[in-house]
């Protein structure tokens, strides 16, 4: 930042006092915006509903689609950024192989098998419906994931009505989706030429990134042990290693941002002091979350919404029949130990991962704004769904309690 140079009538050696009269406004906005989010939240928690709701419908309110006060957009366009890398970053980290080692082969066997069937019927239906193949690729994809964080909330929730084998198969089942999704994410890249790269210049940009994280993955353990009983310096080094990879994967190599922070938090997930990190980072997990989906709700246009309704529902469509439907056949006949379904329901919704992808496709011109209002609107609904649901959907049959093999 250049500081402005001091006006008449104002200390030559105090730059400050302006910029404090520029950034008071966004700071009180924040502040205002965060302490509505959290009222917002408790509201929707009240109505059975999870928090993200309420922080979706604070960005509503405060967008320039609707009447009232509406939020500085690019500040806020700026916090989503950062919000989503540090919740991705975080998500990353949270992939703790310990717990999908005890979970065996059988559900290392499934979720790629889900995904890769969700992707294919989705997209098979993007085509009939007359999206481009690059658009249909990428919607089918994001179809496939669901949102981790609604998961973890799900199984952390004060109402919930899971047991802990099924939260264990949720929350694996989530993690392994979040590991293939972004690995077929990173494929597509390529393929699409994402990111004003193309062929060889874009294998050559994933291979560089590839070795940059597995560069991270060697130092960034060895200087957080480092750091281990400083508690400040440790966090502020974790924090900034997961902005300092996913900037370096995206500006230099072509890497979607979110992808990119996602793989940084991977550098990370298997050294010994990945637990710590992991501690450290969860207070300020439901904070990115706040960030990133009130500025969600900020794009969210009603009158788009309307007019994009027949996709809004195709899309819930292909969420029920091609995920829902597939986890639960998948869960029901693998006799996981856990009731499937709620596991079929509980990763019935698409989120943080599925709004990049579907961002990343009409920003590459891969799909039209009513498809990306559509797929913003089936987002929505279908983490209300979900949650609601799964609260429901809680007896088990004789073959759900069947031992785990």
């Amino acid at each position: 930042m250049v500081w402005p140079a001091a006006t008449s009538g104002q200390a030559s050696g105090s730059p400050i006092l302006p910029a404090v009269d520029r950034t008071a406004p966004a700071i009180l906005e924040l502040g205002l915006l965060l302490f509505l989010a959290a009222l917002a939240g408790r509201g929707a928690r009240a109505l059975g509903l999870p928090a993200v709701i309420g922080y979706l419908l604070v960005g509503v309110v405060v967008s320039p689609f609707t009447p009232g006060y509406v939020a500085n957009h690019e500040q806020l366009s700026i916090l989503a950024d950062v919000g989503v890398v540090l919740l991705l970053f975080e998500v990353g980290i949270e992939i703790n192989p310990l717990p999908l080692a005890r979970e065996g082969r059988r559900l290392l066997l499934l979720t790629p098998i889900q995904v890769v069937v969700t992707w294919a019927v989705s997209a098979a239906s993007c085509l009939a419906l007359g999206i481009p193949p690059a658009g249909s690729a990428m919607i089918g994809l994001s179809i496939a994931m669901s949102s981790s964080v609604v998961v973890v909330n799900i199984t952390r929730s004060r109402r919930r009505t899971t047991d802990r084998r099924t939260d264990e198969v949720l929350l694996g089942w989530s993690l392994i989706q979040d590991l293939v999704g972004v690995s077929c994410a990173l494929i597509l890249v390529v393929i699409l030429g994402i990111g004003g790269r193309s062929g060889l210049t874009a294998i050559a940009g994933v291979v560089a990134f590839g070795v940059l994280s597995a560069v991270a993955a060697f130092v960034l353990p060895w200087l957080l042990r480092r750091l281990q009983t400083e508690h400040d310096l440790f966090l502020l080094v974790s924090v900034a290693s997961g902005l300092l990879v996913a900037g370096v994967g995206s500006r230099f190599f072509g890497i979607p941002l979110a992808l990119a922070a996602f793989v940084a938090g991977l550098a990370i997930t298997e050294s010994p002091i990945a637990a710590e990190a992991r501690q450290r980072l969860l207070p300020f997990r439901d904070l990115f979350a706040v960030m990133f989906f009130v500025a969600l709700g900020t794009v969210i246009d009603p009158t788009d919404l309307r007019r994009a309704l027949p996709w809004l529902l195709a899309f819930l469509g292909m969420v029920i029949g091609g995920k829902v439907l597939v986890v639960w056949l998948l869960a029901r006949f693998s006799h996981l130990g856990a009731r499937t379904l709620q596991v079929a329901v509980g990763l019935g919704q698409v989120g943080e991962f599925s709004y990049v992808l579907g961002a990343l496709a009409l920003a590459a011109g891969f799909i039209s704004k009513d498809v990306s209002a559509g797929l913003i609107g089936a987002v929505v609904v279908s983490i209300a769904a979900s949650s609601i649901l799964v609260r429901i959907a809680h007896r088990p049959n004789r073959a759900e309690l069947a031992p785990v093999q």
